[in-house]
C-alpha cells in the first residue's frame, strides 16, 4: 500500500500525466465541437496520424516548431473538409465517411512519410519542444516539476480547453453551435446558415485533432512511426461521451485517462514478475469503460447528431 501512495505522491506521476493527457485533450475538444454541431467524426485516428507526420516532416526540413503545429492544423483541416463534403454536403453516412477518412488519412501518412524520408535502420529525429522553466513556479516544492516543466502545447491545450468551455456556453458562437446540433431547422429559421456551421465546426474541430497528433511527434517524441497514435483517437470518442459533450469535463476526462495510464505504467515496476504486464495495459482502459458506463447515462446527445441537413426539409 505504502509503494501505492508513493507513486500518487510523485512529481513525476502528473508530469507524465499531462503529457500523456495532452493529444487527448486537443483531439477531445475537436471531436466534441463537431459533434455539438451535429456531425459525428470518426477520423480521430487516421487525421491524428496524419497531423504527426506533417508536423514532423515539415521540422525536419526545416520549419519552425510552432509552423510545424500550423501544417499540422492544417492537415487535418484538409480531412475535416473532405468529410464535411461527404457528410454535410452530400448527407452520406457519417459512420462510414469517418471511417473512411482514419483508413485514407493512416495510409497516405505513411505512403508520404516513405516518399520522403528514406529509408534508415533508426528513424530520423529532430529537437522537439523543449520543457518551459516558469519563474517563480518551476521552482515549487512538488507543484513546480509536477505541473510547470511541461512544454507550451501542453498549457496551449489547457488553455484551449477553457477558452472553448467558455465560447460554447456563454457566446453567440457557442450558441449557433449548440443551435445546430440540437435542431438546424431552428437555426436556418433564425437567420444562421446550419451548412456554414457545420462546416466549419468539423474543420476546426479535424484542425485540432491534427495538432494532437503533432503533439506526440513535436513534443512527446521527436520522431515518426506510423502506429504512434495507438488508438488514441477512439479513446476520444468515448470521452467525449464522458464529458457530456463539454469542454471542461473534457479536460476532466483527459486528464482521469492519462492518470490511469501513467499509474499503470509505474505500477509494473513496482509488482514486475508478480502480475502479468497485460493486466496493466488492460487497467487504463477497463477502469475508462467503468467510467463512461457510469456518465453515459447521464449524457445528452446533440439531438441533430449524425442527421443530415437540407434546407427546407423537416
Amino acid at each position: 500500500m505504502s509503494a501505492l501512495f508513493d507513486i500518487l505522491a510523485s512529481a513525476g506521476l502528473w508530469a507524465a500525466v499531462l503529457r500523456i493527457a495532452t493529444p487527448l485533450i486537443l483531439a477531445t475538444l475537436g471531436a466534441l465541437i463537431s459533434e455539438r454541431a451535429g456531425v459525428l467524426n470518426l477520423g480521430i485516428e487516421g487525421i491524428m496520424t496524419f497531423g504527426a507526420m506533417v508536423g514532423w516532416l515539415a521540422v525536419y526540413n526545416g520549419a519552425d516548431l510552432w509552423v510545424g503545429l500550423l501544417v499540422a492544423a492544417l492537415g487535418g483541416a484538409m480531412f475535416g473538409l473532405l468529410h464535411s463534403v461527404l457528410t454535410v454536403t452530400l448527407g452520406l453516412s457519417q459512420h462510414v465517411s469517418g471511417l473512411g477518412v482514419t483508413l485514407f488519412a493512416s495510409s497516405f501518412a505513411y505512403y508520404v512519410f516513405r516518399l520522403m524520408v528514406p529509408v534508415a535502420g533508426t528513424p530520423p529525429t529532430i529537437v522537439p519542444f523543449q520543457p518551459l522553466d516558469i519563474p517563480g513556479l518551476s521552482d515549487l516544492p512538488f507543484f513546480g516539476p509536477a505541473f510547470f516543466t511541461q512544454t507550451a502545447p501542453t498549457y496551449l491545450a489547457i488553455g484551449l480547453a477553457i477558452a472553448l468551455a467558455y465560447l460554447i456556453a456563454r457566446t453567440p458562437v457557442g450558441l449557433a453551435i449548440r443551435m445546430t446540433g440540437e435542431n438546424p431547422h431552428a437555426a436556418e429559421a433564425q437567420g444562421l446558415n446550419p451548412m456554414a456551421i457545420r462546416y466549419g465546426a468539423v474543420i476546426f474541430g479535424s484542425a485540432l485533432m491534427g495538432v494532437g497528433g503533432a503533439f506526440l511527434t513535436l513534443s512527446a517524441f521527436n520522431s515518426f512511426f506510423p502506429t504512434m497514435v495507438q488508438g488514441r483517437g477512439w479513446i476520444c470518442i468515448a470521452l467525449v461521451v464522458f464529458a457530456s459533450w463539454k469542454p471542461e469535463r473534457a479536460l476532466l476526462g483527459a486528464i482521469l485517462f492519462a492518470l490511469f495510464d501513467a499509474f499503470q505504467l509505474r505500477l509494473q515496476t513496482v509488482l514486475s514478475g508478480v502480475v502479468p504486464y497485460q493486466i496493466f495495459l488492460m487497467i487504463p482502459y477497463l477502469l475508462s469503460i467503468a467510467a463512461l458506463a457510469v456518465m453515459a447515462r447521464r449524457a445528452r446527445v446533440p439531438q441533430a447528431l449524425m442527421q443530415p441537413y437540407r434546407r427546407g426539409e423537416r
